[in-house]
């Protein structure tokens, strides 16, 4: 499984990031490789067109089975950063890709900035986005660990369900594998 955290804050190795790692190290098997995409690292080279670099950051996470797309709230919503980043996809360019959105904010005042504004850009370019985004309030780091469990189980949920489904509506998935998704073992 490919699996990347692409985060767009401008300062680099941020309380984003960190709450973004939190939820992956949740989500994921611990031995499971996560490429990290911290767009501060590439400010200069974002708005560079053509770039080889962004533009193998890009495929890299076109090409991800599940990325968590994190950003600070910005004017109740994303940063330009990763607004820049995910311009240069064009229409249905992460098709397939689950993208689970993530903002951080100094309070709940824009709780809803990431459901409104980053969800449908998401699903605008073909992402599956299996719920709610995460909003962590940065104040509390000390219960990251409890917020982003109880986030990741809920994916995980809703992620079971739909591997239910379409396990259901596929006239080639055996009954043995349908009673392994329908028990929850599923890896």
């Amino acid at each position: 499984m490919r699996v990347a955290i692409v985060v767009g804050n401008p300062k680099p190795k941020s309380r984003t990031l960190q709450v973004a790692q939190a939820l992956m190290e949740h989500l994921v098997p611990a031995d499971t490789s996560v490429q990290i995409i911290d767009l501060a690292d590439h400010a200069g080279e974002i708005f560079a067109w053509p770039s080889d670099a962004i533009s193998g950051l890009t495929a890299d996470v076109a090409a991800s089975d599940l990325v968590v797309f994190a950003t600070p709230t910005y004017k109740a919503t994303y940063t330009a950063l990763l607004k820049a980043f995910l311009d240069r996809y064009p229409a249905h360019g992460l098709d397939g890709v689950v993208a689970i959105p993530l903002a951080t904010g100094g309070d709940l005042t824009h709780a809803l900035g990431a459901d409104s504004h980053l969800v449908p850009l998401l699903i605008e370019l073909g992402a599956v986005v299996p719920g709610r985004s995460l909003y962590f309030v940065t104040s509390d780091m000390d219960v990251l660990g409890t917020v982003v469990a109880d986030a990741a189980k809920g994916y995980r949920r809703a992620l079971e369900r739909a591997a239910y489904v379409q396990a259901q509506l596929s006239p080639t998935t055996t009954d043995e594998t349908r009673e392994i998704i329908a028990s929850g073992k599923a890896q």
